[in-house]
């Protein structure tokens, strides 16, 4: 392809910068958690606070390894280990142990239980890609402290199993201070395993369900010298599963392994590798609006309604990735990080997909067209950073000095064209699909240059934090289809936080916080009604957000309660019958939250959330589109302490999602149904039911419990016609049988 004479600049900047770059975010989160020895021999969680004692960045330095680390720490606010109760900011820790109750499979079910999220975008059906909104917006994921560069075309997006994961951390709100462009919504980081201080451990589990589910994973690490200096972790799995449709089906093949070198010592390298096939993924369609949403004449579709082709129906997916992070202790009060990631994804998408209307709905005729693509990116990000403890008169100051880099070279080509209607009475999914023609042909390179800087000041309980960073982006996309010529963009950016935090005695903390954010965006605009064109400059968040948080003493029950008002500017607003757009459309989202967590609270794991948001373009005078009114969620499981059932867990939820705008009909404003479904949960360790059974475990879970049948989500466009919507996840149950060691 023509991306791959490009290869041997990004492998060549790669080594230039191993040592001269860095980390990030929830990258240290793989580690397991930090404990404090007191003076009676005893380990301290640094997660959990008493009313006796006071927070210290000093002593936050000297930390023993010895088991995971608490859900009430997170790292994504602040790029370094910070209790959450001393966070200024709204954030939502999913843990490897909560993932593994209830079952889940991706990074959608992951965060449904946190507030803030409309999920689901594509329903139970559009699961290759991971797409919900935060606080109305889609969002980033970042990981292991490095963003997950999307596409510049669209499908060349990496997935990341769930399942390789050590935890996952939402951090709501405009983040461009530390992280560069990024959504006002807010990020998504998630933390890979690796390699631990135990000499020796692993795991491996078979699990089979609903829709012809199976999976294989494997999980084993230690020490590989006598003395732990390296150490090594390999994960790998093999899954699938045919989709609600009972026509397509996804399949996957990952490992990653991981090693780190210098045990406990000052300085440490860990090397982590990752490849993924997904030779199959599901669909990408949906169903027409009529016949869904709303009744048609012939009634409704079903909920396995394939819209496309099997004969023509093609995602092949490919990404491989290579992570370093290295880490050097100068002193007590000082220390260096530094990380990068090299990744290349390679998609082929072929599909038919329904056009959202009928060509006959007397008849069931369903109008449809035809898809292909071939894309490929290589990726390149790094992320370094000093961080140290000064202490001047009463303050003490944790600071941090930081340098991040990103790179991409992506290319893409498209063609389109029409396809047979289908009889969605009698289906004939193995139609003559005629050859698509020329769509598109891109090349796209992209640079982001950030130099940040944050100082975290400590005086007696009040924790006042301040951050400031300036983005350098450039980017050019050459059309190769059409001969439009090059398009470039090379804007920069200044953004900033602010917070101030007061923690009283008795676990209370309330805050104050104001951040920004920015977004490049492509475009031509123009403010004197075209006479003259320019690129369209990054739109631009910022956030006022005010809260509470209480955590019981001594214990991991954290409640916290947000109220936050968004506005995004210099959004691109088109021009009827013009080829460029204006750059005044603003966006504000404003609304309330609450979440409850606790992690073996008394044999009991809790999460509860609720929120409340409107979000208003001002430019049409509508939400924007799939953007839902808050959501409610409850989960509790319960493991016997004791007894003759000792070692039983079981437990369960509730997801409600209010109801969100799916744009604009012939008919008027689409507004998908509220909707709440049920889901279960079942554990048991056998070692109760024999001392011989030491380490199996068996586990039972289910999403949508009722089997409610119900539309996720829906985008229509009455200036087109189209009108689409996806259903939502149906039953869906698995079973595991696991061993650990």
């Amino acid at each position: 392809m023509t991306a791959e004479p490009r290869h041997s600049r990004p492998i060549s900047l790669a080594v230039g910068l191993l040592l001269a770059t860095t980390p990030a975010l929830a990258a240290e989160s793989s580690q397991p958690v930090p404990t404090r020895q007191t003076q009676d021999g005893k380990t301290q969680s640094s997660g959990t606070k008493t009313a006796s004692t006071k927070s210290s960045p000093t002593e936050a330095e000297h930390i023993v390894v010895r088991a995971r680390r608490a859900a009430t720490v997170a790292a994504s606010a602040t790029k370094s280990d910070t209790p959450l109760i001393d966070t200024a900011q709204s954030v939502t820790v999913v843990s490897r142990g909560e993932m593994d109750v209830r079952g889940v499979l991706n990074l959608n079910q992951a965060v449904r239980y946190a507030a803030g999220i409309t999920p689901d975008l594509r329903g139970g059906v559009g699961t290759r890609y991971d797409q919900f909104l935060l606080r109305g917006f889609m969002v980033p994921t970042f990981l292991d402290g490095l963003k997950l560069q999307d596409s510049p075309t669209g499908y060349a997006v990496a997935q990341t199993d769930t399942s390789r994961l050590d935890r996952l951390e939402i951090l709501k709100g405009p983040s461009s201070a530390l992280y560069g462009q990024s959504s006002p919504g807010g990020l998504v980081a998630l933390s890979s395993k690796l390699p631990t201080n135990l000499r020796s451990y692993g795991s491996v589990a078979a699990t089979g369900g609903s829709f012809d589910l199976y999976r294989v994973d494997a999980d084993v690490g230690g020490y590989a010298t006598d003395d732990g200096f390296v150490r090594y972790r390999l994960y790998g799995t093999v899954n699938g599963q045919h989709t609600q449709l009972s026509r397509t089906g996804s399949r996957r093949f990952s490992i990653s392994p991981s090693f780190t070198f210098g045990g406990d010592g000052p300085t440490t390298l860990t090397l982590l590798g990752n490849y993924q096939y997904d030779p199959e993924n599901g669909t990408y369609g949906g169903v027409p609006l009529v016949g869904s949403l709303k009744r048609a004449s012939f009634g409704y579709l079903p909920r396995d309604f394939y819209d496309g082709d099997t004969s023509y129906e093609k995602f092949n997916r490919r990404q491989g990735a290579i992570t370093y992070i290295f880490n050097h202790q100068f002193n007590k009060d000082w220390s260096f990080t530094s990380r990068g990631r090299y990744d290349d994804i390679m998609t082929e998408y072929r599909s038919v997909y329904d056009m959202g209307y009928y060509a006959n709905e007397a008849t069931g005729l369903l109008s449809r067209s035809a898809i292909a693509t071939k894309e490929h990116a290589h990726n390149l990000a790094f992320d370094s950073q000093f961080k140290g403890h000064v202490r001047t008169g009463p303050l003490q100051h944790t600071m941090m000095f930081g340098f991040d880099y990103m790179q991409q070279s992506a290319t893409e080509v498209g063609q389109y064209g029409s396809a047979p209607d289908l009889n969605v009475f009698h289906p004939d999914y193995r139609m003559a699909i005629p050859t698509p023609g020329p769509w598109v042909n891109y090349l796209t390179d992209s640079h982001q240059i950030g130099a940040y800087g944050q100082d975290e000041i400590h005086w007696d309980r009040l924790i006042l934090t301040g951050s400031v960073r300036h983005d350098w982006y450039r980017s050019q996309q050459t059309d190769r289809q059409w001969g439009s010529g090059t398009t470039r963009q090379s804007p920069g950016q200044i953004t900033w936080r602010a917070s101030g935090l007061y923690h009283f005695d008795f676990g209370l903390a309330p805050y104050i916080s104001y951040s920004t954010s920015f977004q490049p965006q492509s475009g031509l605009v123009s403010a004197d009604g075209g006479q003259t064109l320019r690129q369209a400059s990054p739109s631009v968040g910022k956030q006022l957000e005010g809260g509470l948080k209480y955590q019981l003493p001594g214990t991991s029950l954290l409640l916290t309660a947000a109220g936050f008002h968004i506005e995004q500017t210099n959004v691109l607003v088109s021009v009827a019958n013009a080829g460029y757009s204006v750059q005044s459309g603003l966006v504000h989202s404003d609304g309330f939250e609450f979440e409850a967590h606790a992690e073996a609270f008394k044999n009991l794991m809790i999460d509860a959330a609720v929120s409340v948001q409107k979000v208003h373009d001002d430019s049409t005078g509508k939400p924007l589109m799939q953007s839902g009114k808050g959501n409610a969620s409850l989960f509790a499981f319960y493991t016997m302490p004791s007894g003759p059932v000792k070692g039983l867990g079981f437990g369960g939820g509730l997801r409600y999602t209010a109801k969100s705008y799916g744009g604009e009909a012939n008919y008027g404003s689409v507004w998908v149904p509220q909707y709440a479904v049920f889901d279960g949960s079942l554990r048991y360790d056998l070692s109760n039911a024999s001392r011989s059974l030491r380490g199996w475990t068996v586990s039972a879970s289910v999403r949508n419990l009722f089997d409610k049948k119900f539309v996720a989500n829906c985008m229509a466009y009455a200036s087109y016609g189209q009108e689409f919507c996806y259903y939502g996840e149906r039953r869906n149950a698995q079973a595991t049988i696991g061993y650990t060691w």
